[in-house]
């Protein structure tokens, strides 16, 4: 079968791309081109352009595959994007990348891009775990392979801050203006925590860059929102049959798409507005509304999942009693949060009940399982510490830990920076006689919980209790 390309007549019913890629500069470039940059910020954009236009251009970076840069130049840097709900199938082609660069043998090339004055805009879908970050201490995480190598080798940078750093540098040399750092990623206040992470690596290297990078460049804030699957085969079958060639780039996700913008950039950006995105000036609450409801409960779901052998989002919430025990988490997580302007949260969580519950969308509970210590501090603990400082629910918090310390227990390998440790612990742990002793070697981890959780009896005593009820349950 012929591949998705430039060349390709597409069929009735298709929707091409709204921009012609060719009639574009690069004004973007991003670092992180996997499933859901392609599926949320890519749309934005291309949506942008095809409304107000300017030369916004994506550049797409993979920091470590190769393969899906090979692909989307196989395929003139277009790819499609089908939305699956109860009203059927819609699928688009997507063109508003403008070109494609493998860092682990391009890395001179993402350079040469990033010191280029015409790239205003560097985003970042990189996951939580790819920054270098250092819970306990908010900043670098020294140890972190990425972080270690670029603090040695500065002008050859592996890893995202690394290079964002001697992309800024470059700029300050040749008497340029920097870039916006447009974090997109799932981390409370995204833009601040990546600002002190290029901040800590540059002061490092020489305070004067630090400082002019401080008072140069913009972070904005965000918070995304679109549930993206991991693609499969059936996703680029179901594809192939709507576009009538083959694409191996192809994308399944649903309906919903949100993104929420601090509008705080240096050298102008996409009209997003036109596409939808909303600009305000704190993007806080809307950030923790969706991790503390959403990725929240996708953790407690993914968890549910796995130790009840269900593989899908959808095939947990179709058990009533786990649907019921996802709104419940939802009620509890709600009482932590600040007023969301413009937010009915019991609409929300009621929205987030049907988005899970969308029997097109497979979206692999093992997927979302994975780098549980990156990912739990910001979507259980956090709200768990807040509960317990207001006198609150402390109760739902900890049977999605108790859930994630058994899933732990039950894995001979762990998809998580921190696998070597967690598996000692569990180790130490199952050989203890007691509930309370198998808890000790993980509460002992370093940074693994916050100190006010860590050191408060009435939270150890409470994940005690979910952990006995567990043992009964599974």
């Amino acid at each position: 079968m012929q591949k998705l390309s430039k060349s390709a007549e597409l069929p009735a019913g298709v929707q091409a791309p709204t921009i012609q890629p060719a009639n574009f500069k690069a004004g973007i470039l991003h670092i992180g081109v996997g499933a859901f940059h392609r599926a949320h910020q890519a749309i934005y954009t291309e949506d942008a352009m095809a409304s107000e236009g300017g030369n916004w251009g994506i550049i797409g970076v993979s920091l470590r595959s190769r393969d899906i840069v090979d692909d989307l130049r196989s395929q003139d840097m277009l790819y499609s994007v089908t939305t699956r709900d109860a009203q059927g199938d819609h699928i688009r082609v997507v063109g508003s990348i403008v070109g494609a660069l493998a860092a682990s043998v391009e890395a001179e090339a993402v350079l040469r891009q990033l010191a280029d004055p015409e790239i205003r805009i560097v985003s970042l879908t990189v996951t939580e775990k790819a920054y270098g970050l250092d819970p306990a201490s908010g900043g670098l995480d020294r140890n972190h392979p990425a972080v270690a190598h670029d603090l040695q080798n500065p002008h050859n940078p592996t890893g995202a801050i690394g290079f964002l750093v001697e992309g800024l540098a470059r700029r300050r040399l040749a008497g340029d203006s920097p870039y916006t750092i447009l974090c997109c990623d799932n981390l409370p206040s995204n833009g601040d925590v990546v600002k002190k992470l290029v901040l800590d690596m540059a002061r490092e290297r020489d305070p004067s860059l630090s400082e002019w990078i401080e008072s140069r460049a913009t972070f904005p804030n965000t918070m995304v929102d679109r549930i993206v699957p991991a693609a499969a085969q059936d996703t680029r079958d179901r594809a192939a049959g709507l576009l009538g060639v083959d694409d191996t780039l192809a994308l399944e996700t649903e309906s919903f798409i949100q993104w929420v913008i601090e509008d705080n950039f240096v050298s102008g950006r996409p009209a997003w507005e036109k596409a939808g995105a909303l600009f305000v000036d704190d993007v806080a609450p809307y950030e923790k509304m969706k991790l503390r409801l959403l990725n929240g409960s996708h953790s407690l779901i993914a968890y549910l999942g796995q130790l009840h052998g269900l593989d899908y989002v959808r095939d947990v919430m179709a058990v009533a009693k786990h649907r019921e025990r996802v709104r419940q988490h939802m009620q509890i997580a709600a009482k932590t949060l600040d007023p969301v302007p413009g937010i009915g949260i019991a609409v929300y969580i009621d929205d987030l009940l049907s988005r899970f519950a969308n029997p097109t969308i497979a979206h692999r509970t093992a997927q979302i399982a994975m780098d549980g210590t990156q990912k739990l501090p910001q979507r259980i603990f956090s709200p768990a510490v807040d509960a317990l400082q207001a006198g609150g629910d402390i109760g739902g918090f900890a049977y999605v830990t108790a859930l994630w310390l058994a899933f732990v227990l039950r894995q001979d390998r762990l998809d998580d920076p921190r696998s070597a440790e967690l598996l000692r612990a569990a180790r130490a742990s199952c050989a203890s006689a007691n509930v309370s002793d198998r808890l000790q070697p993980f509460i002992a981890l370093p940074g693994l919980f916050p100190a006010a959780l860590a050191n408060s009896p009435l939270w150890r005593n409470t994940l005690i209790e979910q952990m006995n009820a567990l043992d009964a349950e599974l």
